[in-house]
């Protein structure tokens, strides 16, 4: 690895993505914080000499194609992208969602996958040395959904395709690809569920959470592999959250 790699986090202004750009920070990374906020990716690197905030919608090919230009032009190379950016989506039944609200997550939580990975590879491809990693965060919805939750959970079980595309294909090019699947760190989106959680059963019950920064630190583990080596899927939840036996 180079002894200063450059990483590009998405979704970097809050919550998981807040908290990997501030351990790959600390663990000497060059990190690009992308998000549609500057200000909030701004307090995400909270001066930080070695972060730049790149104001970037991941669901528009020209935002995207402009984040990866513009951190190749000040750092020379891209060697991890952790794909974060995600929308939790609506909540309701398959038939009582909207399409447009159903375009809206698949837009974020798959197609900005997509057109992150896309161009990540891309640069990999072609920077000398050739290589990188890419590491996609999935969710426990990868495997199991919440009820309720049709978008999420499609997108979700999507970006496990995306991951296993990506690693077959980035072989001959030394571009390693991963996936973590996070159950209830605590963050912005998990607020919800110290209160309760709607279960399989229809009942609402407590869930616990854990700190994210033990998530930002599993990040960290799988990108300073060296790339011959991967972590294809890792799984990290609260002990004892309803997960095993969910439903």
């Amino acid at each position: 690895m180079n002894p200063q790699p450059v990483a590009i986090v998405t979704g970097a202004g809050s919550g998981l993505g807040r908290a990997i750009s501030r351990v790959l920070l600390s663990s000497n990374y060059r990190v690009a914080l992308a998000g549609r906020n500057q200000s909030t990716l701004d307090a995400t690197a909270d001066g930080a000499e070695h972060a730049i905030s790149i104001p970037t919608d991941v669901t528009d090919p020209q935002s995207v194609r402009t984040l990866f230009e513009t951190v190749r032009a000040r750092w020379g190379r891209i060697d991890l992208l952790v794909n974060n950016a995600g929308t939790f989506g609506p909540v309701g039944a398959i038939d009582e969602i909207t399409v447009e609200d159903w375009l809206a997550t698949v837009n974020v939580n798959l197609n900005g996958y997509f057109l992150c990975a896309a161009e990540a590879v891309r640069h990999m491809k072609t920077q000398v040395p050739i290589g990188g990693r890419i590491i996609n965060n999935g969710s426990i919805s990868a495997h199991v959904p919440r009820p309720g939750t049709v978008a999420y959970a499609t997108t979700k079980h999507a970006i496990t395709g995306l991951t296993k595309a990506i690693s077959l294909d980035g072989r001959p090019f030394d571009i390693a690809c991963g996936q973590i699947d996070i159950g209830n760190a605590a963050t912005e989106m998990t607020d919800g569920f110290a209160a309760g959680a709607r279960q399989a059963d229809g009942t609402v019950k407590l869930e616990p959470t854990f700190d994210a920064k033990h998530a930002a630190e599993a990040v960290l583990t799988m990108a300073q592999l060296p790339l011959e080596a991967n972590i294809q899927f890792m799984t990290l939840t609260a002990t004892n959250m309803p997960y095993i036996g969910r439903g």
